[in-house]
């Protein structure tokens, strides 16, 4: 294929994502009742009040995504150094690739593209390190807080309430052991022979040291605070009345449920109301707002990005140059 063929090709699929991805996004907007409900909501608060709340909420959105973007950088240091800015262009551009993928796998594809093409496999594997990080912390405080939520909840003998603990101890630490140590993984596919002519893409697992993984689960964990503190605000703001501990007990359990269903980014605001609603009505029967405070979150976190990240897909690079090859 010519270089001019090529040109025009990428242009075509730069432009067929973007128009797939707005034509996405506007008829969910559009049959998206939640989102209804929570304007509503508003209707009786002051305007001034709306907008401080709102724009926090949004503003830590911005924070959430620019840390997503300091770790994927991070990540990319054995790999392709990359600027701060070009991780904030991939990271966008894989958000809008992954509204419309089964568990946002174009998120991968968003962001390699960015990288030169020998060494797009590899940063897959990098991104997967950055993922896993991420699980850990859903799953850790998520065990922690089902541990809660059965004590406070769920009436259980107490035998096998200490063994749900025992269990929920055994299964956080084997996360954060499989973590630290994911160069096990390299050695465990290395033992394959099937697999071991692959090993250059994943030998990368073996470079991560113990204070590299480290600083990487900090971001996750950062970004996790972030992320709940959305949530903490919003359920504080329009439901009135719930304990803090509640919010976070009940956000992280969301998390948890969230992490473990197969989704897709745009119809995921319905998995996510659905199981808001079931683990909420334990402390409150504002069913409406929890809901609209869920749809508002996916509002702001996944579609207002998704928009942004539009005008940095015409800056992928599907085919390479000479300069990148």
């Amino acid at each position: 294929m010519t270089g001019k063929n090529k040109k025009i090709l990428s242009l075509f699929i730069k432009v067929a994502i973007v128009m797939f991805a707005f034509w996405f996004i506007y008829h969910k907007l559009v049959a998206n009742k939640n989102l209804h409900d929570f304007s509503t909501l508003l209707k009786d608060i002051p305007q001034t009040e709306i907008i401080t709340v709102i724009g926090i909420v949004v503003f830590l959105m911005f924070v959430n995504w620019f840390l997503e973007a300091g770790k994927w950088k991070y990540l990319m240091s054995h790999i392709e150094p990359i600027s701060f800015y070009r991780a904030i262009e991939s990271v966008f551009c894989g958000l809008t690739l992954a509204i419309f993928t089964p568990n946002r796998l174009g998120e991968y594809g968003g962001r390699v593209f960015f990288l030169s093409p020998r060494r797009r496999i590899v940063g897959i594997v990098a991104m997967s390190v950055g993922s896993i990080g991420q699980l850990v912390l859903t799953n850790v405080f998520g065990a922690i807080a089902t541990c809660f939520f059965v004590y406070r909840f769920i009436p259980i003998d107490k035998v096998l309430f200490i063994a749900l603990v025992f269990f929920a101890v055994i299964f956080c630490l084997f996360f954060l052991v499989f973590y630290f140590n994911i160069r096990w993984l390299n050695g465990i596919l290395l033992s394959f022979k099937f697999t071991r002519k692959y090993k250059k893409f994943y030998s990368i697992l073996a470079r991560y040291k113990k204070r590299e993984l480290f600083k990487i689960i900090t971001y996750c964990f950062a970004r996790y605070l972030i992320f709940s503190s959305q949530y903490f605000i919003l359920f504080i703001w329009l439901v009135p009345g719930l304990h803090y501990a509640d919010i976070v007990m009940m956000t992280c359990l969301l998390f948890l449920v969230q992490s473990a269903l197969p989704s897709l980014d745009l119809f995921d605001v319905g998995i996510r109301s659905v199981t808001a609603v079931e683990l909420f009505k334990h402390v409150t029967d504002q069913h409406l707002a929890v809901i609209a405070c869920t749809a508002s979150i996916w509002l702001i976190n996944i579609i207002i990005p998704a928009i942004l990240g539009t005008y940095f897909v015409f800056k992928l690079n599907f085919f390479g140059n000479l300069k990148s090859n």
